[in-house]
């Protein structure tokens, strides 16, 4: 990825990146022109060729980004400190809020792209993920204390399933065609973790 990317104003940078964000959530990667994320952004193509060499490497440069900017938020909300699981997880939900408004189509290119095909780009994705995936897993089930939840449950199984079921419903809201709604995704999740807390706290 050419370094001239990064010596625009951040302001630039953003549009640039939510231009393909929001392309690339709506169609495959093979229907996803390059001219059509650039006239998204407001600039030439060919200036946007001049940022990054080919489509390959923009569409993996926006799912680094994706991985880089969940983390940088999660961590500044304080999402990893040790505590209560689920005060954990509206903090980090209060994260995504954040990413949502700023990023808006980020959550759908993610969930696409992880079913995304094509193979010169599909295994990168696919082990990306894992390694996110693991690593978040990691900084959350480091914290938990066994004796708060039902006698023999297993944490890492339920720490997966809680987050199949976010992206579940992103993927749902995705398939509907219908843009992510910050508020109600808010709600909606709240009533999740109320759920969860019903069924995996160990009862006092």
């Amino acid at each position: 990825m050419n370094e001239k990317f990064y010596q625009l104003p951040e302001q630039k940078q953003q549009r640039i990146i939510n231009a393909g964000y929001r392309v690339f959530s709506k169609n495959s990667y093979k229907k996803s022109p390059m001219g059509e994320i650039a006239a998204a952004a407001g600039i030439s193509k060919s200036l946007l060729f001049y940022y990054f060499q080919n489509k390959k490497e923009l569409y993996l440069f926006l799912w680094d980004e994706a991985a880089k900017v969940t983390m940088q938020f999660m961590k500044e909300s304080h999402c990893y400190e040790p505590g209560d699981l689920f005060e954990m997880l509206e903090r980090g939900m209060r994260a995504k809020m954040h990413i949502i408004r700023k990023y808006p189509d980020m959550a759908a290119f993610v969930i696409k792209a992880y079913y995304e095909n094509t193979p010169e780009i599909s295994a990168k994705i696919q082990e990306s993920y894992r390694s996110f995936l693991n690593e978040k897993a990691r900084a959350v089930l480091d914290t938990l204390n066994p004796s708060d939840f039902v006698p023999g449950l297993d944490l890492d199984m339920m720490y997966r399933e809680m987050l199949l079921a976010s992206e579940g419903y992103v993927w749902k809201v995705i398939q509907q065609g219908t843009p992510l709604d910050a508020e109600k995704f808010e709600h909606d999740f709240l009533d999740l973790i109320a759920f969860w807390k019903k069924v995996y706290l160990a009862r006092g």
